[in-house]
């Protein structure tokens, strides 16, 4: 059995706290790398931009993601959250004097440098904000009592969706009425925010105890000694990172998608509306949770989803396409909220940043890969094909007609690779294996909850 702190009386406020200054954090990162993505979309009109600044996002977070997991296990949480915080800061505060030292037209220019060094800050500064959401998995840990965690890690998803609406509507539209200047210095003014609210916030929590020993700084050999304890833990974070590879597919199409449907703050509205359906999805966890396997569970649901990325793009209809991302989005926090979940309650508390860092770095590593092969794939290739005569009469059965129907054929097979990758799932031997450790953890939990005679 795991051993895990017990959660102080005043855990859940604590955690609300927490919860919202992440939340303002969160907000902020997403509103400035949202709109970059929309800037550069409409600036170039290439697939293959966007696709690359969304594919650098996911490679970066994974190759930080294991360092970040090892500070967050060895410093308390609230360093690790004020620390990161200031990163963020100190990257956005540059980015804001480049771009009015340089100028738009120097920076959007991308045969140029000042486009990649301006990238590449805002890249880092949001990358480095990444890290407070180990510190927040290990926190719902430390805070909440084992038996409400999946409904915490439920609230994290509501958090989430309401990141996501914000940042949604207000991208597409500070991008179409403001402009990149004034993006920049709506995000610096919430950066310092948080950053002043985490001064106020307390977390009871005793300093990590260490060995003595020299250890590395990027703790591989840790995490996998961690995972190895688990049969089958591996084996959720290999199903995790096959369903981003599918999802790196979406990740460097769905704005070009979008925003040859929708005017760009038209977008941001759609893309605000549907991420109503997050919100809910989370609150749905947060009152009722996962059921006794969160496992099962999770692999239902991306049953679903690919189900859903397959057909809501197989149309031109803008009705299809809000439909489809407010029913994904709907599910999407039974996905995290389940692989949290699992984590928490298998892996002892000590061991779970980097555990949670080894996750996020193995899985963000699938995505970059598939943008970075998709998005000259289409741009070259599907889209010209779809875009010619023949080619738009061979699969017009399937996929209709219209301005982007090369990416709806794409979508298609995405999906249906998510639906087969989660099905097969069902029956391997990992899964067995990893649904009754957590029967076995959970019923271990639950006696040791009990009043003694």
């Amino acid at each position: 059995m795991t051993t895990d702190p017990t959660a102080p009386p005043d855990g859940a406020r604590t955690f609300a706290h927490v919860l919202t200054n992440t939340l303002v954090a969160n907000v902020t990162t997403s509103f400035l790398w949202f709109a970059l993505t929309f800037w550069v979309y409409l600036e170039t009109r290439s697939v293959l931009a966007t696709g690359v600044v969304g594919g650098a996002y996911m490679l970066m977070l994974a190759l930080f993601a294991m360092l970040f997991g090892t500070l967050v296990d060895r410093h308390r949480k609230r360093d690790v959250l004020v620390g990161s915080s200031l990163v963020t800061m100190a990257a956005f505060l540059a980015a804001g004097v480049l771009y009015a030292w340089v100028g738009p037209e120097a920076i959007v220019d991308m045969t140029g440098p000042w486009f990649w060094l301006f990238s590449g800050i805002v890249l880092f500064g949001s990358v480095v904000e990444s890290m407070r959401n180990i510190a927040l998995s290990t926190l719902v840990t430390l805070l909440i009592p084992a038996d409400r965690r999946d409904r915490a890690n439920g609230l994290v998803g509501t958090v989430q969706g309401i990141a996501f609406i914000v940042t949604s509507v207000f991208s597409g539209l500070a991008i179409g009425q403001l402009g990149m200047g004034w993006t920049l210095v709506i995000a610096n003014v919430l950066t310092v925010a948080t950053v002043v609210h985490l001064a106020f916030v307390r977390i009871a929590e005793a300093h990590p105890s260490t060995s003595g020993e020299p250890t590395p700084k990027v703790d591989v050999r840790g995490a996998l000694a961690a995972i190895a304890l688990v049969p089958g833990l591996f084996a959720l974070i290999v199903l995790t990172t096959f369903n981003n590879l599918v999802s790196g597919v979406f990740m460097a199409l769905m704005d070009p998608y979008g925003l040859t449907l929708f005017s760009v703050e038209e977008w941001g509205l759609v893309f605000g509306f549907a991420s109503t359906g997050f919100i809910a999805g989370g609150l749905v966890i947060a009152r009722w949770g996962l059921g006794s396997n969160p496992l099962r569970t999770m692999l239902w649901v991306l049953v679903a989803m690919g189900v859903l990325n397959a057909t809501f793009t197989l149309r031109e209809w803008p009705w299809l396409c809000i439909a489809g991302i407010w029913l994904f989005l709907l599910i999407v926090p039974a996905v995290e909220a389940a692989e949290q979940t699992v984590i928490q309650r298998v892996v002892p508390f000590t061991s779970q940043g980097r555990v949670f860092g080894f996750a996020q770095a193995f899985e963000s590593a699938a995505a970059p890969v598939t943008a970075f092969l998709v998005a000259p794939l289409a741009e070259f290739w599907i889209i010209p094909l779809l875009e010619s005569e023949e080619g738009a009469r061979q699969w017009e059965w399937l996929v209709g007609t219209g301005d982007a129907r090369g990416i709806a054929l794409i979508f298609f097979f995405a999906g249906l690779t998510m639906v087969a990758l989660a099905l097969a799932a069902f029956g391997t031997r990992s899964y067995r294996l990893l649904s009754e450790r957590y029967r076995e953890e959970a019923a271990a939990d639950a006696a040791d909850a009990r009043p003694q005679a």
